[in-house]
């Protein structure tokens, strides 16, 4: 009997209508109608079990079950096949899904003293457009574990100088360092997992960052999140309260949103275990037993050997920076900041500096890389005049630059520019140069007219003459002629 037809009963019986009228009415039988009257809400619907093959093991089954929880439904079809029991896999793995004990585990409450340990972990929440793509935004949350005092900070990547990084603004934010900080198994801080009995392996990247703020890393036990559970709550609270309903934007817009929102609400709130707002207990007992920062802090960098392409570029996170075209398909030592990339030579100098891009496919050039290619892939004579030319002050290689981009035709400008520099002096073209570029002037007809304009000869200037008083007393005015400005009618009265 579904729950509509038993308010239907019901109904038609407020009415007043007898039991067999109700049955004739609904077209049930009289017993349906005695039985939902019987009952004061809507009977639950109680299923037909069928009869299955495997019945007559259940409860040897149940038994083996409740004696060794470990066993597998494959291993328990083949200790059953001995006793008879023809029928396939399916059936013993519903039924051993059905009949094996559920045991909740129970979790110890741990506890820490003030400064002992600090937990971290990443959270992922969207994609966000960047030049070329999208890229996600991941979280990383650090929570000191007596104080529950929480810092958040937001990256486009999970990478070791991103890892390092956040750990870094952390310790400088609570303004030191825990004795301790609880890692899960990521590889930026654990390579090889406890197994067995034996301890984690970690990071040789991380260690030495450890050994800077002298923290000693410890590293939960695969799939044990309880352990870290402070920062994992912490993880889902950022989610629901500060992610939540907000829209995707970059991550210097989202910078101070999420520092306004770990100053007003997220350590002044009064955390549901401890009962105290985490701002307070971090100020009465937990800053004092930080240890101290270092004197210097760390550089978060991650150094790797790369290769240049022959095209002088290397890639990282699909984007390519440039290195000059000497060192074409040559190893190189790479440096990834968080903010910036540098390339080092096999020597050690450094041959490349690029801010870091965080787009998708972009082509990172530094103009100055490609101009040894750039000469020495024309001709001699060319070679010869644009060395020439590149030797006209600092105004020459943003003209040449500017001139090819103009001009289909700037080989002949620049060969006339030379030669006017060979006549009019280098010095006085370079600073026509600068002037023709400030005025975006590209042609060697521009170059020429200024250079002219400078060298046209202006009237010498003679002796100086005062004109004195009596001097103006002298003067031999002659009588002006005022018949111009006689009419036709007076004229003709004089004559």
């Amino acid at each position: 009997m579904n729950s509509e037809l038993w308010h239907d009963v019901h109904a038609l019986s407020q009415e007043g209508l007898s039991i067999r009228r109700i049955a004739r009415r609904l077209r049930i039988h009289r017993r349906t109608v005695r039985q939902a009257l019987r009952h004061s809400r809507p009977l639950p619907a109680q299923r037909v079990r069928r009869g299955s093959i495997i019945d007559p093991y259940r409860g040897w089954l149940l038994a083996k079950l409740e004696q060794y929880p470990e066993l597998t439904a494959s291993r328990l079809l083949l200790m059953i096949q001995e006793r008879g029991y023809t029928g396939g896999y399916s059936t013993v793995k519903r039924c051993t899904a059905e009949l094996r004990p559920r045991l909740k585990p129970a979790y110890l409450t741990l506890s820490f003293l003030p400064g002992e340990c600090a937990q971290v972990d990443w959270g992922v929440w969207t994609g966000v457009d960047v030049s070329g793509g999208r890229r996600r935004i991941s979280f990383f949350v650090m929570v000191l574990c007596h104080s529950r005092m929480m810092y958040v900070e937001c990256f486009h990547g999970e990478a070791m100088e991103q890892w390092l990084t956040a750990h870094r603004n952390a310790f400088v934010a609570f303004g030191g360092v825990p004795r301790k900080v609880m890692v899960d198994n990521c590889k930026t801080a654990v390579t090889t997992p406890a197994k067995n009995g034996q301890a984690a392996t970690f990071n040789p990247t991380y260690l030495d960052f450890a050994a800077h703020y002298g923290f000693t890393p410890v590293a939960c036990n695969v799939r044990r999140p309880n352990e870290k559970g402070r920062v994992e709550q912490a993880v889902g609270y950022v989610k629901t309260s500060f992610l939540a309903g907000r829209e995707p934007a970059s991550l210097p817009a989202m910078a101070p949103a999420v520092t306004e929102w770990l100053a007003n609400v997220a350590n002044v709130r009064v955390h549901g275990t401890t009962n105290r707002r985490p701002i307070d207990l971090f100020e009465e007992a937990e800053r004092g037993a930080l240890q101290s920062l270092p004197a210097g802090h760390h550089p978060c960098v991650v150094t790797e050997t790369v290769v240049a392409n022959n095209r002088f570029r290397i890639t990282i996170d699909t984007n390519r920076y440039s290195v000059p075209s000497r060192y074409a398909s040559q190893r190189l030592t790479l440096r990834r900041y968080v903010d910036r990339i540098a390339v080092l030579a096999p020597c050690g100098k450094q041959i490349a500096d690029h801010p870091r891009s965080y787009g998708r496919h972009q082509d990172i050039l530094d103009p100055d890389h490609e101009r040894d290619l750039r000469l020495r892939t024309h001709s001699a004579g060319e070679r010869h005049q644009l060395t020439a030319f590149l030797t006209l002050g600092p105004a020459a290689d943003p003209y040449l630059t500017a001139l090819q981009n103009k001009r289909p035709s700037w080989r002949s400008h620049i060969a006339r520019i030379n030669a006017l520099a060979e006549e009019h002096g280098r010095d006085e073209v370079a600073r026509v140069l600068m002037d023709a570029f400030h005025h975006n002037a590209f042609s060697s007809e521009y170059v020429l007219n200024i250079l002219e304009e400078r060298k046209r000869q202006r009237p010498q200037a003679g002796p100086l003459h005062v004109t004195r008083r009596k001097d103006l007393l002298d003067l031999d005015v002659p009588k002006p002629n005022l018949d111009i400005y006689s009419t036709d009618k007076e004229k003709e009265s004089d004559q």
